[in-house]
């Protein structure tokens, strides 16, 4: 007898012939995130202050990520952002701050792979310069959203963000035995890593390593 596959093929069995064929069970309805999942009426979410320099803004900047559950209570559960909300006492960046957080809301819910806004929001750069913060190189106050929603992705499981292997961790020790260090833990004379934003760009073993991300400029 001839049966016809509609649905995607999971896992398969190979029983023999004279063992009796158990019913099929119905296939799960696994939701994925798209633009037409409806917003419940109550979603969970985590606000970041966000402190910077005077110069840049006088006052903190409060970012809201709510995140939707899709699947709740299947094997198939996954915490997916739906929107963001940015708030401030400054009205200074009012107008570029809504629209950036309507774009940002609407690629949430689009679905996918939305990893990719972190990059993209940390690759602008200001004009004026950028900006020391917590002992990390800021290029701009849009690059530090973009920092704020890596921290919300990594913490909900949608990113895993590198970090030094076990041999750029036991040179980081021996390095930090062998003279005083900074704030943050990398050697003085470290360089800025224009990928982490982060002063711990070292030379090891001829190549320009990054003690921070793990970036070589050998590859």
């Amino acid at each position: 007898m001839v049966k016809k596959i509609d649905r995607k093929i999971v896992a398969y069995k190979v029983k023999p012939r004279d063992e009796p064929q158990e019913a099929l069970a119905p296939q799960d309805e696994v939701v994925h995130m798209h633009e037409t999942v409806l917003r419940p009426e109550r979603l969970m979410g985590t606000t970041y202050k966000l402190k910077t320099p005077e110069h840049v803004s006088e006052h903190s900047l409060f970012i809201t990520i709510n995140d939707i559950v899709l699947n709740e209570g299947t094997v198939h559960e996954t915490r997916r952002p739906f929107e963001i909300f940015i708030n401030s006492k400054s009205l200074e960046h009012y107008q570029w701050i809504v629209a950036l957080t309507r774009i940002i809301s609407a690629v949430f819910r689009k679905g996918g792979d939305v990893t990719f806004l972190v990059e993209e929001l940390r690759s602008v750069f200001d004009p004026k310069g950028g900006y020391w913060n917590k002992g990390r190189y800021v290029p701009s106050l849009i690059a530090e959203i973009g920092n704020v929603i890596e921290t919300h992705l990594t913490e909900i499981g949608m990113l895993k963000v590198p970090g030094p292997d076990e041999h750029q961790q036991a040179f980081l020790a021996k390095k930090q035995a062998e003279q005083p260090q900074q704030g943050d833990g990398f050697p003085p004379g470290a360089a800025l890593c224009y990928k982490c934003h982060s002063k711990a760009l070292v030379q090891k073993d001829g190549c320009m390593t990054c003690l921070n991300c793990g970036d070589s400029r050998c590859g």
